[in-house]
């Protein structure tokens, strides 16, 4: 304090009961996040700032009107002292009373009850209600309030208290317009006086407070909440530094998405599809990547509340002036507003991308490329979004080449006259799944396929179940309803079986056989209308599980077994299908025909991709190849 700062008539008043109450809590109870103290001040500095601002449009009457409107911040390591001033609007003797004093907020009481009864007091609702300057005696053992009112004729006071049960003030001359706070630290918290901490808070909380910070004379907040500004104003290097700030990033957004809305929530909201996936690369879930503000400072960091968990690709600013400056993590899993801010930006996030998608496909291929098992994940875990997230799935098919993907939409508008059906099948790669069996009935037909290259793939086409009116069906499915084969030139059919192939008693006989060497093996060995040159394939009668699902089952139990479940299919008009049966007939060697419909079935599981037990297959191999040699 200056030598003009003189003190005189110092007068010593009583806290309310609840202001006693509320301080007894704050310097009694064990925090872990005492820093929050800083980021109070400093809002109520910007507040005091902004009333300042208002006011002075209205009226021309108040003092120093040429000092600028900033927040200036002093570290004394010395001394221990940390001191916040600002040039706002201030206050008189009687507003001290009432502001510092007593509690004069509506809800005050319930405030105290939460923190008082809570079983882990949170400091993020110290400023709830309003009451955020008594956070600072969670580690003074002093605080000072020097204050003069914008008012032209008031006087400045002081403000002093160790935050028992009662507050001196006393008037002092010299003082310019605001409010200097000067906090005297307790001994085990003197890193409150250390310039370099109060630097990393104040960019953590409060870099985003519209008013110049000055930490011992040097702006601490020099990046601009871009976020409540015209989108128009603002150029495609300043968003692409804001996003490098934000996520401490090298790389350049995917996309970005600016927007405000007044209806049907305030809120504004700046928002980035990142430039890379660190999950890609075993590094590790991705946190959430949205901070929620109120009025430009920071009341959550990464809020797991703001979108769901698979929008976590997404990074950036959600600010809305409804939200109360210290909403507790608990309160806002409870929020009603919380959750109609969650509904509103996921739908606008979906929509926008569908847009991106149709505007650009090549940069939006980028972005499947880089987060497609997010969308995925939303598929199966988001019922409330699922149709509009079925819109930007991508895939690659039999109808377009490897580099080409097509959506749901593009496949169902070439789908051919009478399909009925959108037809899909699961594989490691698009090499293996064209030369399986699977794809014989439909390459006959000219019906395209979509191809699926991951596990999560059959359970996400599984939960959409259909899209734009038509079903999604499995090509491995055991009843596919699929058209007849294409006309001969004479206009007749061809035939399912003819002199080529299997009469049907033959079929009738060698199936029962194949089913009674089989076992358990399959639930059932039937005709196949599908095969045009496989001898057989491994099917599933229950539509609700894949090949690929099982696949993905057995991989992480080791206990289960679906493959008593599938139905083997046999064509009658392969050759080595034909030969077996009248070999049978013939009454050939009834051990040597055994392992040959053993290992005809295996080869339909690999083909599926659900190998059984090697040593035995190789060991029967052997043996056919020996009998075959004799």
């Amino acid at each position: 304090m200056s030598g003009a700062e003189i003190k005189q008539e110092a007068q010593s008043l009583e806290f309310q009961a609840e202001v006693k109450q509320l301080l007894d809590i704050v310097i009694h109870s064990i925090y872990t996040e005492k820093e929050i103290f800083v980021r109070e001040l400093i809002s109520n500095s910007s507040d005091a700032l902004e009333k300042f601002r208002l006011v002075s449009l209205m009226e021309t009457d108040h003092v120093d009107k040429d000092i600028a409107l900033e927040i200036s911040v002093t570290t004394d390591e010395k001394d221990h002292i940390l001191t916040i001033e600002d040039t706002g609007i201030g206050m008189t003797r009687q507003e001290l009373i009432e502001n510092l004093g007593t509690i004069a907020h509506s809800g005050s009481r319930e405030f105290l009850k939460r923190l008082a009864h809570g079983d882990n007091k949170d400091t993020q609702l110290i400023g709830q209600f309003g009451v955020g300057f008594y956070s600072a005696f969670m580690v003074a053992s002093r605080v000072q309030v020097l204050t003069r009112s914008y008012k032209s004729g008031e006087s400045g006071f002081e403000w002093s208290s160790d935050g028992s049960g009662s507050y001196t003030i006393s008037p002092v001359e010299g003082l310019r317009r605001g409010t200097r706070i000067i906090i005297h630290l307790k001994e085990e918290d003197y890193e409150f006086a250390r310039e370099d901490n109060i630097k990393k808070i104040i960019k953590q909380y409060s870099n985003f407070v519209p008013f110049d910070i000055k930490v011992n004379g040097q702006q601490t907040n020099t990046i601009r909440a871009i976020w409540t500004q015209n989108k128009n104003e603002i150029t495609d290097q300043e968003y692409n530094e804001f996003y490098r700030f934000l996520t401490n990033s090298f790389s350049d957004p995917v996309y970005r998405l600016h927007l405000s809305s007044d209806a049907p929530i305030q809120l504004n909201a700046l928002l980035f599809v990142a430039g890379e996936n660190m999950e890609r690369f075993g590094l590790g879930r991705l946190e959430p990547g949205v901070n929620l503000y109120s009025r430009k400072v920071l009341i959550q960091p990464k809020a797991r509340e703001i979108l769901p968990e698979y929008m976590r690709f997404i990074k950036g600013v959600v600010d809305s002036e409804d939200l109360p400056l210290n909403i507790s993590r608990e309160t806002a899993q409870n929020s009603r507003l919380i959750k109609k801010i969650s509904k509103f930006l996921t739908r606008r996030i979906i929509s926008f991308l569908e847009e991106e998608a149709s505007r650009d496909k090549e940069k939006y291929q980028n972005f499947w490329d880089l987060f497609s098992v997010f969308i995925k994940e939303g598929c199966v875990s988001d019922p409330d979004n699922r149709d509009q997230l079925a819109k930007l799935l991508r895939f690659q098919s039999s109808g377009s080449q490897e580099n080409n993907m097509v959506s749901l939409s593009e496949y169902i508008a070439r789908m051919k006259d009478g399909q009925e059906s959108v037809y899909y099948i699961n594989g490691p790669s698009r090499q293996i799944i064209e030369a399986g069996p699977y794809m014989e009935a439909f390459r006959e037909r000219d019906i395209e396929v979509l191809y699926l290259m991951e596990p999560v793939d059959d359970f996400v086409m599984t939960a959409i179940v259909e899209f734009q009116g038509k079903k999604l069906i499995s090509a491995d499915q055991s009843d596919l309803d699929l058209p007849p084969v294409n006309q001969k030139e004479d206009g007749a059919e061809s035939p399912d079986i003819d002199d080529q192939s299997l009469s049907p008693e033959e079929v009738k006989a060698f199936t029962g056989w194949m089913k009674e060497v089989l076992g358990d093996m399959v639930s059932e060995v039937q005709i196949s209308r599908r095969l045009v040159d496989s001898p057989a394939v491994a099917v599933n009668p229950d539509r609700m599980m894949t090949t690929s699902m099982q696949r993905v089952l057995q991989a992480t139990n080791r206990d289960f077994s679906g493959i008593g479940s599938k139905v083997l299919e046999i064509n009658p008009k392969n050759k080595v299908i034909i030969r077996l049966a009248r070999l049978r007939d013939a009454g050939a060697d009834e051990e040597f025909l055994r392992s040959c419909a053993l290992q005809i079935a295996d080869n339909a599981f690999l083909a599926a991709g659900l190998p059984g037990d090697r040593l035995k297959m190789i060991d029967r191999i052997y043996n056919i190849m020996g009998k075959a040699l004799e």
